[in-house]
């Protein structure tokens, strides 16, 4: 079982190509400033198999993937479950004889992940590690804050991510998706700051209230 917050597919914003998007439920970090904050909590009730999830994005990306990223939530705060999704990909990708790469963010210090939790790393082509500081805005692709690097894992992750490494941010625009489930509204992407209360002002402005933000609680 895994404890998952919200799938998306597919995702642009977060890792080159389109891309699966899954964020687990659970983070015992909690960042100061942090976006997702509605994935911190601990819920039993987000638990699913794992053989569940895994034919789920069998199914939503029949028609072919770049690469899925995950995230959170904290993934490694889930180590055995992690370890169980990416032997699944690992062994979905190998058996379809597909080229995807799987991308996965960390707030845990990079030399933490190395001593602790090595064989998870093999089992990764590429990983954003480090705790995210607001007070460092983020400079290159897909890292929230500055401090915040690219680690490539794999032959695979080297290939992939190798143009992106000292990439500035500058050089493409800013994306944000944006994702109706419901009566929710939710966001994919890394906003620069102060870039999510802009949009509750704007929104608000056009009459649509956000009742409750993931980015304060």
């Amino acid at each position: 079982m895994i404890s998952i917050n919200k799938a998306h597919y597919p995702v642009t914003v977060l890792g080159p190509g389109r891309r699966i998007g899954l964020w687990v439920q659970g983070c015992s970090i909690g960042c100061k400033g942090c976006i997702s904050q509605d994935t911190w909590a601990d819920d039993p009730e987000r638990l699913m198999p794992i053989a569940e999830l895994l034919a789920w994005c069998r199914d939503v990306a029949a028609g072919g993937l770049d690469g899925v990223t995950i995230s959170g939530g904290e993934p490694f705060d889930q180590p055995e479950a992690l370890a169980a999704l990416l032997q699944g990909l690992r062994a979905w990708r190998r058996q379809a004889g597909l080229d995807f790469d799987l991308l996965c963010y960390s707030g845990y210090p990079l030399a933490t992940l190395r001593k602790r939790q090595a064989p998870l790393l093999a089992l990764l082509d590429a990983l954003i590690p480090e705790p995210f500081v607001e007070a460092r805005p983020a400079s290159e692709p897909w890292r929230g804050s500055a401090n915040q690097p690219l680690v490539l894992l794999s032959a695979r992750g080297r290939r992939r991510y190798a143009a992106y490494l000292r990439q500035p941010l500058a050089l493409g625009p800013k994306r944000i998706q944006a994702v109706v489930d419901g009566d929710r509204v939710w966001y994919v992407g890394i906003p620069a700051r102060g870039d999510m209360e802009r949009l509750r002002a704007l929104c608000a402005v056009r009459g649509l209230d956000f009742s409750e933000v993931s980015w304060r609680q």
